[in-house]
């Protein structure tokens, strides 16, 4: 049984030097016929030329490294002054020895380690780059926290280190109080009924979708995936041995009519019926019904995503695919990135106990669990009440901001029109021809508004010409001035566009 830990005793203390440390341990064998010192000079020379000690390296001091290795100060003094004199160390009254910045001649330089070559090709994650310093940027998935109440945010964390940390890792479902208090939340906000016990926290939505493939899908399973559908999560799929088969999205969300039948049909489809991504459009109803009906009719399961769906506008909520579910086929998986922040790398699976149960051991030795102490900050946090008031105060940031877009893009139809606005934190807006969306972004960045098209998103080739606006970290002038600069570039590439 896991101690309980005990308050921490302050204790006031001079902040200690880092001491130099060699990142190796140096052999030594005292029968051989080398000295120690040479030995040790050996080792060091060495370890300079092959780069596992940079140039301007610090190096233990004499007395530390003759106490780590056990023999006297005088050996490693000794082995210091050979590579003095060979030009391998400098020494400064002050500073201490350190490897010299400039080696000595014929002294090979320093190489990067090569893998081997049986290595498979990097394939570079897909995630937006970096946001470049200035400009307006319309980026997908990023919330505001401008607007959070930093006062419970640090009572939280306070909360949470007062005491000392466990001594062991846990639970690997996660902490218990912060799946307690998440069951709460999902039942106010998204109408789930949900028991702490079958709630699994994650680090992030990705690792909620690798842990559902790697525990619960065959080797090579077929998942039927939303196209265009979630990136990184199609590749988390698909590195994790899953056969990716696209499935078109309308209006209405998933093309239920078009999933395969009969021995043919997926293990597994993965659906984001809230706010689809990117398209932002909502899973009609009677789709719901039908996919549940399918997933019955072929054994299979489906992840529902539900990214961000605790932020609706105009349009009255739609129950959860998990909501609807009486046979237990359905991975709810949630998420705190947009609702709170991605910075804190939470997210949660709510499954039925017997795949919950699978999930907990691919969990376990996946990592052990996950975060305690964010954990115990979070589960604070969210017991108090502060994440609802966070997310009402949000929903009227992201409502204004959201009808600014609006409004002020209505001129632009036919040529632009803007659909996924009844939720979430996103839009899409569709081009007519003979606007190209490549054209459009491309125009829009020479003057500082930063969007993403909608291309990367399909599986399938498309002539799809969209671009995405996230409005989740805008302020209501950044609105304004990316909407007057949408219309600007749009109206003049028309034209151009119509003329030639």
């Amino acid at each position: 049984m896991a101690r309980t830990p005990a308050p921490l005793e302050a204790k006031a203390r001079r902040p200690l030097a880092a001491r130099a440390a060699l990142p190796f341990t140096i052999p030594l064998d005292r029968e051989a016929p080398e000295s120690l010192p040479q030995q040790i000079a050996a080792y060091l020379r060495a370890a300079i030329r092959d780069g596992r000690l940079p140039p301007g390296t610090p190096l233990p001091s004499s007395r530390a490294l003759a106490r780590d290795l056990g023999v006297s100060r005088g050996v490693p003094l000794d082995a210091y002054a050979h590579l003095l004199t060979e030009g391998y160390l400098e020494a400064q009254h002050g500073s201490g020895t350190r490897v010299a910045r400039d080696l000595p001649p014929g002294a090979p330089t320093p190489v990067r380690a090569a893998p081997p070559t049986w290595l498979p090709p990097l394939i570079p994650a897909p995630v937006d780059p970096p946001a470049t310093p200035g400009g307006v940027h319309l980026r997908l998935g990023q919330p505001t926290t401008r607007t959070l109440d930093t006062h419970a945010w640090r009572a939280a964390w306070t909360h949470a280190t007062r005491a000392a940390p466990p001594d062991d890792y846990g639970d690997p479902r996660g902490d218990p109080a912060l799946r307690a208090a998440l069951a709460t939340f999902i039942g106010r906000a998204r109408a789930l009924s949900a028991h702490p016990d079958d709630l699994i926290l994650t680090n992030g939505s990705a690792q909620a979708i690798t842990l559902i493939a790697r525990a619960l899908l065959p080797p090579s399973a077929t998942v039927a995936f939303e196209d265009p559908g979630y990136r990184l999560a199609r590749t988390a799929l698909a590195e994790a041995g899953a056969r990716i088969l696209p499935i078109a999205v309308d209006d209405d969300g998933l093309r239920v009519d078009t999933l395969p039948v009969g021995p043919d049909a997926p293990r597994l489809v993965f659906v984001t019926p809230s706010h689809q991504y990117p398209l932002g459009v909502r899973l009609a109803l009677p789709r719901r019904l039908a996919l549940l009906a399918w997933a019955r009719a072929h054994d299979a399961l489906i992840i529902e995503d539900d990214y961000d769906g605790e932020y609706r506008y105009d349009a009255p909520p739609l129950p959860p695919l998990a909501s609807l579910d009486n046979t237990g086929r359905v991975l709810y998986v949630g998420t705190l990135s947009k609702v709170l922040t991605p910075a804190v790398r939470t997210a949660f699976i709510h499954a039925a106990p017997p795949l919950a149960a699978r999930l907990t051991r691919a969990r376990q030795v996946t990592d052990a669990g996950g975060d305690a102490i964010t954990q115990a900050a979070l589960a604070h946090f969210i017991a108090g009440g502060h994440l609802d008031r966070h997310v009402r105060r949000t929903a009227r940031t992201y409502a204004q901001v959201r009808q600014t877009l609006s409004d002020a893009l209505l001129p632009l139809k036919p040529h632009a029109t803007l659909r996924g606005l009844d939720a979430g934190l996103h839009a899409c807006l569709d081009l007519a021809p003979p606007l190209r969306a490549d054209r459009v972004a491309a125009a829009l960045a020479t003057r500082g508004v930063h969007v993403q098209t909608l291309r990367g998103y399909y599986a399938e080739p498309s002539e799809h010409q969209a671009l995405l606006l996230g409005y989740g970290s805008l302020t209501h002038a950044d609105a304004q001035h990316a909407a007057r600069t949408l219309r600007s570039v749009i109206m003049a590439l028309r034209d151009e566009e119509g003329a030639a």
